[in-house]
């Protein structure tokens, strides 16, 4: 994998990869800052794996969402000493144990960027389930916390 930053002034880069897509990179109002890209990934990396298995298992989602929260240490170089992985679900009759194992999966097997960071900061999974009402709202059901080393829990 191959990837670029060109330079333009100031903060301000315009990033490219081997998809050939670009972004912008920076400071402030310039661009998404360095930092926040390792988090967007670890949110894309595991929402992509996790949305995929459900598929596949024939959930009916209507709604999906990962969070990535990653607390920094207050001294540079300001590395992530630990982040929350958030998966918010919604849907119609979601099978808990469908979830459980799309997250395992995603964590344990297919995941490159879980994988990496899980190797220098702890990382929490958790997720909550929310029932599609005929109002459209959604109602938590089911949330929970996964266990990297041991099966899955259920919360609620």
């Amino acid at each position: 994998m191959d990837a670029n930053v060109i330079w333009h002034s100031g903060l301000n880069f315009t990033a490219r990869a081997d998809s050939g897509f670009e972004l912008n990179l920076g400071a402030a109002e310039e661009g998404f800052r360095p930092m926040e890209m390792f988090a967007i990934g670890l949110a894309g990396c595991t929402a992509m794996d996790v949305i995929s298995i459900l598929e596949k298992k024939r959930q009916k989602v209507s709604y999906f969402e990962v969070k990535v929260h990653a607390d920094r240490a207050e001294n540079h170089p300001k590395v992530f000493t630990r982040a929350r992985i958030e998966y918010l679900i919604s849907g119609q009759a979601i099978d808990e144990a469908a979830l459980l194992r799309s997250i395992e999966l995603s964590a344990k097997r297919y995941c490159p960027a879980q994988a990496m960071f899980d190797k220098v900061f702890p990382m929490d999974l958790v997720y909550t389930i929310f029932e599609d009402q005929a109002n459209g709202e959604r109602i938590p059901v089911k949330s929970g916390v996964f266990e990297r080393g041991e099966a899955a829990t259920s919360a609620s």
